[in-house]
Order: structure tokens, then sequence, then C-alpha cells
């Protein structure tokens, strides 16, 4: 059986007992080229092993007690008893309450609206103004006066990423690049010794649950009562239109058991769990979102969402016809996130670095592939090629950087490799193979495999098939060809005048007419005629 990643691989916590240099996060990636500096960064390393911390504690699990002659089997399922919740998390879970009441200080505005309603940009300048009192309420002292060898704080670092989780006031909208700086924001928590780590995973089971959950929830009231905007999506042909995490974490509740020390199987499933297929049931839909993430997100969809199912939800619905488990589509679905999240361009643009996650090389980071991914993304020069070609036409605006472009322009170029990423998350036929992963160390990206992966840049299965030119028959006649002609007749202009022509009879078939058969050619018109008496 294939595995992924081992479970005991966690993000590195600060020694608290040294100074650390904080820093204010800002933008870096600013062009296309920008991204495959970003895959061999510390940030990359640090928030894709985040990612798998979290996902491998939320796997069932074997266990047994000491009274207990034979091991049973936990799983963790939404608003379950059986997950503890350390302080911090409890902590968050009233930080999150704290802004979901802030929606009814802030009505949306009436009347419809094609777009976003415009009091989000009131909600997000008053949850701006409460954050630093936030953070100072709902934190630990330990984790927010850590000692810093700048004039910058920890609190500067941890505000920037939770203020660029909820969507952006400028442009109405939310997406995974929202999602992404959320998870950043637990990161730094958990690398400021805010959680505490420990071998059986209760704490990433509490970050899941107990605030990426309700963060979800408080983002899915946003994007109702304001009617947020998908950012950067690819339409119907994206996973989700707002978010990644819940398909993660949702597809690894519903993965066979795993002992504390085991890797994470790439196949099966729990014995109980509803089938991949079942998301196009709104019985067990309804069902299974109290219970977990996965449906959880697809009960979003359809509260928002009108018609068939594979109709609005193409992706996912072709992900529903795996046949090998949840745990091949949890592989499937951390594959996906690495390449439609965190290597695309209009995603991770708006990512911030800091001190926390920093924009510095990884060492011993796998080198970043050339993919469709990294070659198709925007670039300065490319602005200045196309500017160059029209340079007979007036020019009314310069575009100097490509990242103030649309993201449907950003997306126009990359959308052909789509089908390939989630073919491989939906099609359990494809061998398992193991990537190298760019940011993580090279014994590290080794270990990793994940099934039906390849760097290698695919097409659509008709992208090669050249449409068979149509060869001209001979034989092929038109309807009238066959009836025999024994006379034709011509009135002439001349009223009066008989031009009745004998002899001459047409061509039956295109071969005959081919063969020059023509019969006895008619009369020319200067032959005799006789007029009527």
């Amino acid at each position: 059986m294939a595995v992924v990643l081992a479970t005991d691989t966690k993000l590195t916590i600060l020694d608290p007992s040294k100074p650390h240099a904080f820093a204010v996060p800002i933008k870096k990636i600013n062009e296309g080229h920008h991204v495959s500096t970003f895959l061999v960064s510390r940030a990359y390393h640090d928030i894709l092993t985040f990612l798998m911390q979290l996902n491998g504690a939320m796997f069932p699990r074997h266990m047994q007690d000491s009274n207990e002659a034979l091991a049973r089997v936990q799983i963790w399922e939404l608003d379950s008893p059986h997950v503890s919740y350390s302080a911090t998390v409890k902590r968050l879970g009233q930080l999150l309450d704290d802004l979901d009441k802030i929606i009814d200080e802030v009505p949306p505005d009436p009347g419809p609206r094609r777009f976003g309603n415009a009091s989000f940009r009131k909600w997000n300048e008053i949850v701006a103004s409460r954050t630093p009192a936030l953070l100072q309420l709902h934190l630990s002292a330990d984790v927010l006066a850590r000692q810093s060898a700048t004039v910058v704080t920890a609190r500067s670092e941890l505000e920037s990423y939770l203020l660029g989780a909820f969507g952006s006031a400028q442009r109405l909208d939310y997406g995974t690049g929202h999602e992404l700086s959320f998870l950043a924001f637990l990161g730094c928590i958990w690398k400021l010794g805010g959680f505490k780590s420990t071998s059986s995973g209760d704490d990433e089971r509490g970050i899941v649950l107990g605030v990426i959950e309700p963060y979800l929830r408080l983002v899915r009231r946003l994007i109702k009562t304001y009617t947020l905007e998908p950012a950067g999506s690819h339409g119907v042909w994206g996973l989700d239109d707002h978010s990644f995490l819940p398909y993660v974490f949702g597809s690894a509740q519903y993965a066979p058991a795993i002992y504390e020390t085991n890797q994470l199987p790439s196949e099966g499933s729990r014995p109980d769990a509803p089938k991949p297929a079942d998301v196009v049931k709104p019985f067990t839909v309804e069902r299974e979102r109290r219970k977990n993430m996965y449906f959880g997100a697809i009960g979003f969809i359809y509260d928002v969402k009108k018609g068939p199912f594979w109709e609005h939800s193409p992706i996912l619905f072709d992900i529903s016809g795996v046949t090998a488990g949840w745990a091949k589509i949890n592989k499937g679905m951390v594959k996906m996130f690495n390449a439609e999240v965190l290597s695309k361009f209009p995603v991770v643009q708006h990512f911030r670095f800091g001190s926390l996650f920093s924009w510095e090389p990884q060492p011993n980071a796998a080198p970043a592939p050339t993919s469709v991914h990294t070659s198709s993304h925007p670039s300065r020069e490319d602005d200045n090629s196309s500017s160059t070609s029209m340079s007979s036409t007036p020019q009314v605006h310069s575009q100097e950087t490509s990242h103030t472009s649309t993201p449907d322009n950003s997306h126009s170029a990359s959308k052909t490799s789509v089908s390939s990423h989630h073919s491989a998350a939906a099609h359990e036929g494809s061998s398992n193979s193991k990537i190298s992963i760019p940011g993580l160390p090279l014994e590290v990206s080794k270990s990793i495999a994940i099934p039906g992966y390849s760097q290698e840049v695919s097409k659509a299965p008709w992208a090669t098939q050249l449409p068979a030119i149509p060869v001209p028959s001979l034989d092929t006649t038109a309807p009238w060809a066959n009836q025999p002609v024994a006379e034709v007749e011509t009135s002439s202009a001349r009223e009066g005048e008989d031009t009745s022509v004998t002899g001459y009879q047409p061509p039956s078939t295109a071969s005959e007419l081919a063969a020059g058969s023509m019969g006895p050619p008619p009369p020319s018109s200067s032959s005799s005629s006789s007029r009527a008496p």
C-alpha cells in the first residue's frame, strides 16, 4: 500500500528562550516567475508541512485502552464529544464568535445587486479596528509577548494574516487565497507555542474541528449575507468557488483507520463511510453535512446553487466516481491543493511574507519543476513584448506590472491543465508514483507518493486528435442525377419561338460524367429551328 507522508512530520516551534526578529508581512509575488521562487521558500515548506500535519490528525485511529482486549476505531466527527479542545482552541473559537456578531451590526444594503454588497467594506473596517483588542483578549500572553529582536511584535504578523482571511474589501470577493491566509494565521500561533504538540494529534484535531470549521461557517455566512464573489475562480471547472480545506480534511475523516505511528494509506475507506457518489443525493448530503467537512462544503454548494450537480460542479461530480475509497480522494486533494492553490499566481500573489512564513529559500529544497503552472504565468517581459508588437497603436494605459491584470486573464492560459489534476484525483486506475515536491527537503520529498501524479504536461484526450479530412467520391450523385431526361425544352425570350431540343441525354452518374460519356451534344444556337405556322 502506497503512503503519502509520515504523521509525525510537524511544524517547528520557535525556541522561547531566544529573541525572534519579527517583520511586518509584505507582498513578494508580483510576477509569474516569482511563483517558482515561492515553491522553494521556507513559507511554502511550512505551509505544506502544517497542512499535512492537520490532515494526518483527521484520519480515524486504532485505539486501545489498558482494560480493553481489542482495539477500537475512533472517528472524528463535527461536534464530537471525543475531541478535546485546548484553551487556545477555545479562545480562538470565541474570537470567531465575536467576528460573527459584527455581521449583525452591519446589515447588508437593501436592493438587488449583481456584485458584492458594499456593506462588507464597513464590516471589514470594524474588524480591522477591533482586531488588536480581540487578539489581546483571546490569545495568551506567551504568544503575544514573545521576545522580539526588532521593533515589530508578534501581534503585527498575526494581524496581517488574520485580516487577510475574510475576503477583499476592495473587490468584494473571497477565495482560496484568503483561506490560505487563515491557515498561515494558525501556523503562526503554532510556531509561537500557542498549541501543544502531542503524538496523539489532539491539538491538531482541535484546530481543524474547533477553529477551521467555525471559520468556514463564518465565511459562508459572509458570502451569503454580502453576496461575495468568487476570487480568481475557474468557474465550473474549479473544485469549489471559495474553499479547498474542507475537502482535504473531510475526505480524511472517511479514510481507513491508522495507528499513531503509522503512515497514511492511499486507498480504502472507513467501513461505515458513505460512498463518494452520494454527493448527488440531497438526503445523504443533508445527513452527513452535520458530521463531515467534505459534505459540509457540498451542502453549502446546494445552498447557493441550483440545477443538476454535474452541471454546476462537474469536477466534484467527476471525483465522486472514484471507487478506490476516500483515502484515494484525500491524496488527490492534497496534490490538487499544491497545484491549484500553492502553485497558481492568481491565488498566491496576494500572500504576504514575514518572519514566521519567510520568503527565504528552504535549505535542501527540491528545485521547482518547470510545468504548465509556472510557464503560463504572466510576466513583465510578456507585457513589454506585447506592447512592442503593438507600438504602432496608441496606448492609453501602460501595464507596468502583470499582477494588476484580472484573474480571468491570468487563468485563461492555465485552464488547459485543470483536467490533468482532476483526473488524477478522480481516476483510481493510474499508477502510484512518487513526486518531488518543491520546498521540502529531498529526503522528505522523496518519501512522498501521491497516486497518479505525473510532472509531465498532460493534454486533454482530444488535444492530439486531428479531424479527418473528407475525401470526395465520384460516385456521389445529386437527387436528380439519375432521372433521365428524354427531351429538354427551353423557352425563348421571344414569344412564340419553339426551341425544343432532341437527342441530348445528360449523364446519369458522376462516374459517367468523369468518363466523358456526354452523349450527343445539344445543338448550337446557330442551328435551324422551325417556326410554328
